[in-house]
């Protein structure tokens, strides 16, 4: 696979310059030494080594491999680690050689990266003359997931506003543009987003060019001017049955409000994890998401619901109304709440009238022979109604 093409998902911020390490004889020098990236992103960690050879007529050739943490002595290559199968792939570029000094260059690259996968990661390679060499200190590799962070920072003067700040674990370089979705929709870009929350509205944020790996949501349900509590790891925890389960938060109120001590946690009651519709109705359309009732109130992705139906409510009118003289100009429309939207048919005095699709039908200027009683007929797949009234 050629690592100079761009994949979906690559992400990765170098935070420092390159590192060289070597004895003189055998060096490997790495692009940076701290490496950011985020949860789910891709990272290349690249590498070059340089050693003493004689070599002359006969192809340089080296053993390379990349191994996260463990002991150098023993390294477990990172394509044989279970906890990188199907995620890792090496790109080593042809070893060049001049004046009895070879060098060569190493790609690592780690896909659909996992906190786990946080760890000091090594090069290492042995030459054709059984010296191996491994750059030390490597290369430090930190994951990072987005989280929004809440704040009121005049809960006296402006209590109805609202920061929200996106923040990672660790410093994103580049000055990346963050992008701010509410209730699923971008609203605008930036660190930070002023909101006066209405209640009931889900935020999220993300870097730009990347949007598929948003934050987890924070839903605003009001303010009360008294500061805000976040958690420095996900808002949600996954634990054993039976076992002890640490849940962190950081908090923040104004200088002079005093809180009450002891500081304490609450569980609110679960509603259950289930809306059922014993009998859907039209009026059940719209956007739902269920919301987990932690102090972050975590709430899913939105989904849409359309329901559809058969015609209802159909009826004719003329416009304008009252008395029609002859002469003048009339229009009939049909109308009726369907959906999907429905089609209409015109009768004459119980005929069926041909006139095309197009709705309304205009008379430019009433004859005699128009004289009669005119009805609709609304229909889609879904069902038919006659209209309720008649002109």
């Amino acid at each position: 696979m050629d690592l100079r093409s761009a994949a979906r998902g690559f992400l990765v911020f170098l935070l420092s310059a390159p590192a060289l390490q070597g004895n003189g004889d055998l060096t490997v020098t790495y692009s940076s030494c701290n490496v950011c990236a985020l949860r789910g992103a891709t990272v290349d960690i690249r590498s070059t080594y340089e050693y003493a050879d004689d070599i002359q007529y006969e192809e340089a050739t080296v053993n390379s491999l990349w191994f996260a943490n463990g002991d150098k002595s023993q390294p477990v290559d990172l394509e044989h680690d279970t906890n990188y199968t199907g995620r890792v792939e090496y790109s080593c570029g042809e070893i060049l050689c001049r004046n009895l000094r070879c060098h060569g260059t190493c790609t690592l690259r780690i896909k659909d990266l996992r906190q786990s996968d946080s760890a000091v990661y090594k090069f290492s390679f042995t030459t054709r003359h059984a010296r191996q060499y491994t750059g030390d200190p490597g290369v430090t590799l930190s994951v990072t997931g987005l989280r929004v962070k809440v704040s009121i920072p005049s809960p006296i003067s402006s209590p109805d506003w609202t920061k929200l700040e996106c923040l990672s674990t660790c410093d994103l370089a580049g000055d990346p543009t963050y992008i701010w979705f509410r209730n699923g929709f971008n609203v605008g870009d930036g660190k930070w987003y002023w909101n006066q929350p209405v209640g009931g509205e889900i935020f999220s944020c993300a870097v730009e060019g990347y949007e598929h790996l948003r934050s987890p949501v924070v839903s605003l349900q009001g303010t009360n001017g008294e500061g805000t509590v976040t958690y420095p790891q996900s808002s949600l925890v996954c634990a054993l049955r039976g076992a002890t389960a640490d849940i962190d938060s950081t908090y923040e109120y104004p200088h002079d409000v005093q809180i009450r001590s002891p500081l304490s946690f609450s569980v609110e009651t679960k509603q259950g994890p289930y809306l059922v519709f014993r009998r859907i109705l039209s009026s059940d359309s719209g956007r739902y998401y269920c919301l987990v009732q932690t102090v972050l109130r975590t709430t899913s992705e939105l989904i849409n619901i359309m329901v559809k139906y058969g015609p209802k409510h159909a009826s004719a009118l003329p416009s304008p109304s009252g008395e029609i003289k002859e002469g003048s100009s009339v229009t009939l429309s049909c109308s009726s709440d369907a959906n999907p939207a429905a089609n209409y048919t015109w009768f004459k005095n119980n005929q069926p009238l041909l006139w095309g699709p197009s709705q309304p039908h205009t008379f430019p200027s009433v004859r005699p022979e128009d004289r009669g009683t005119y009805r609709c007929h609304a229909e889609n797949k879904y069902g038919q109604l006659g209209s309720s009234s008649s002109l």
